[in-house]
């Protein structure tokens, strides 16, 4: 069995200090990059074989001054969907999209940790369970999704004065 796992870290830059070509960097690293690995070595997988894309949880929201990087984790999601296609009966192709992950190995309390419904900030350990799950024989029919790990963060409608939220 055979496993691809994309996971590159575009840059982030603000929408008036980037080049043209800092932008297509961020999606070449994001999206082309990811794109050629899987060409160069479709040959080599086997009907077992497993894709899984890291993208983020900014693939369906965002923060301003975040454009490059949107743009590439939002290109990744597109492109696994596609892949999976392309790659159908010989390839299981997956995206995970992670939201706020620590991988510093702190500890976050207040609002912080308040803020996401689980009550703390993900960890790579909780990334990294689902990389193993969806590699395993356990998740065959699991194909051409992109699944959210980000603690409920996603589905969190929130306004002034909710639940103890408010703009200072």
């Amino acid at each position: 069995m055979y496993y691809l796992i994309n996971n590159a870290l575009p840059l982030m830059l603000r929408i008036y200090s980037f080049s043209y070509e800092e932008f297509q960097y961020a999606l070449s690293v994001g999206v082309t990059a990811p794109f050629y690995l899987t060409k160069l070595f479709k040959e080599y997988f086997n009907d077992d074989a497993v894709i899984i894309n890291i993208s983020s949880s900014r693939d369906r929201m965002s923060q301003a001054n975040t454009e490059s990087y949107t743009a590439a984790k939002g290109g990744i999601s597109a492109l696994t969907h596609a892949l999976m296609m392309s790659l159908s009966g010989k390839v299981r192709v997956n995206s995970i999209s992670p939201g706020w992950i620590d991988t510093h190995g702190n500890t976050y309390t207040g609002p912080d940790a308040y803020q996401q419904p689980v009550g703390r900030v993900g960890n790579p350990e909780d990334i990294s369970s689902m990389v193993l799950f969806l590699c395993s024989s356990k998740a065959t029919f699991i194909n051409g999704e992109n699944i959210c790990i980000d603690g409920g963060m996603t589905k969190q409608m929130i306004y002034h004065e909710d639940g103890g939220w408010h703009l200072d």
